[in-house]
């Protein structure tokens, strides 16, 4: 809050419809309020503990206790840079299941750090079927498998809990890492019952803060393969200032975004601690989905996932109709004010647009963003 202001005087709501993308998502106004705390320093007596909370908080939502969080100023991006400095030496093998855009990358900044890296490259639309991952496990011995829990490109949902069974019945030396940026708090994910290795995430999508906040959580297994030495993304330097803060005590190694961990408290806070419950959301994004999808179909919209077994609950991607570009739609859904995000994926890129139903878009059904998403492609389509 700025000094002298009341909170009802600082959000005026101008905001005339909502941005219905796969992220950075609608924000909570409380969430919003926090990030407008007043600025102070990163050792200070006020902050110390609302860090140590962010710490314990992110563990409950991916259900563990032996994961170590590292909370970075940083994209999601960074956590791949993360794992890739930390986990794999140059020269181990990796295992990239690709599901879009995202895998693409993923492998990309592997093999920057020096990995020797294999992909399974699904369908678009689709996931690396299980058999294709027991042979490729069997063909070669990887220090690490990754998977894009939900991949933003595609709207494309991986099965972690069933992949990750795999990996451990085959190879269960292999490392699983997911990054799960589209997924936190909108997907089911449970790191230590599923025996997922590596999470990493961000700020700006399911756990509805703001973005600019990098989260990884390293299970035990992780945290002894610690790859070639860094600076910023080592593990060994920001180890004893998580444990520092979790402690009650401040520490510094760089500066953390202080007024965005505050907005993220209160994100979290809200996750973990009120209703609904983390399961609750779980439903209300699946049900909320199910609305997007539903309405989609009824109006002759294809899916870009080729089953419902692939279709994330986070977000559903459609392709345009015969005929139709992302100049015909998307400036006719902003003149509805409501904004939606055009295609990724590089091969398919002009033939697809991508709606995100995350956070407070999906948990609180009275502001009405789901039900102004699904009367706009009404209004557009019904009479096509």
């Amino acid at each position: 809050m700025f000094r002298g202001q009341a909170k009802e005087d600082i959000f005026i709501d101008a905001h005339l419809g909502p941005a219905i993308i796969p992220g950075p998502i609608e924000l909570d106004d409380e969430v919003l309020y926090a990030n407008a705390h007043p600025s102070n320093s990163h050792v200070s007596p006020d902050f110390v503990p609302v860090f140590g909370d962010c710490i314990r908080m992110t563990r409950k939502v991916l259900f563990t206790t032996v994961g170590q969080p590292f909370l970075i100023a940083g994209s999601g991006t960074l956590g791949w840079d993360q794992i890739a400095a930390n986990v794999v030496q140059p020269g181990e093998n990796a295992l990239v299941l690709n599901t879009g855009y995202f895998g693409d990358s993923f492998a990309e900044c592997l093999e920057t750090y020096g990995a020797n890296v294999d992909q399974l490259k699904a369908q678009i639309g689709a996931t690396a079927s299980l058999d294709d991952i027991e042979t490729a496990l069997r063909a070669k011995k990887y220090r690490l498998l990754t998977l894009t829990h939900v991949d933003t490109s595609t709207g494309v949902l991986s099965d972690a809990k069933a992949i990750a069974a795999t990996v451990h019945r085959v190879s269960p030396d292999t490392l699983v890492a997911i990054d799960a940026v589209c997924s936190v708090a909108s997907e089911e994910l449970r790191m230590d019952l599923w025996g997922i290795d590596i999470v990493l995430t961000a700020s700006q999508k399911g756990l509805g803060a703001p973005p600019g906040l990098s989260i990884l959580v390293a299970g035990p297994r992780a945290m002894k393969c610690l790859g070639v030495d860094a600076l910023y993304i080592f593990f060994c330097r920001w180890l004893p200032i998580m444990k520092a803060y979790e402690s009650g005590k401040p520490a510094y190694f760089a500066t953390p975004p202080v007024n965005l961990i505050y907005a993220y408290h209160t994100a979290l806070t809200q996750i973990t601690e009120r209703q609904p419950s983390l399961e609750q959301r779980f439903e209300l994004h699946r049900l909320a989905s199910k609305e997007v999808k539903d309405t989609a179909s009824s109006l002759g919209l294809k899916q870009l996932v080729l089953s419902p077994a692939f279709a994330s609950n986070s977000m559903t991607a459609l392709y345009f109709p015969d005929g139709m570009t992302a100049a015909d739609l998307i400036p006719k859904l902003s003149a509805k004010n409501i904004v939606v995000a055009g295609g990724l994926h590089t091969e398919i890129k002009e033939k697809y647009f991508r709606i995100g139903h995350m956070g407070v878009t999906a948990v609180d059904r009275q502001r009405g963003d789901i039900h102004k998403v699904t009367t706009a492609l009404k209004e557009l389509f019904a009479a096509k």
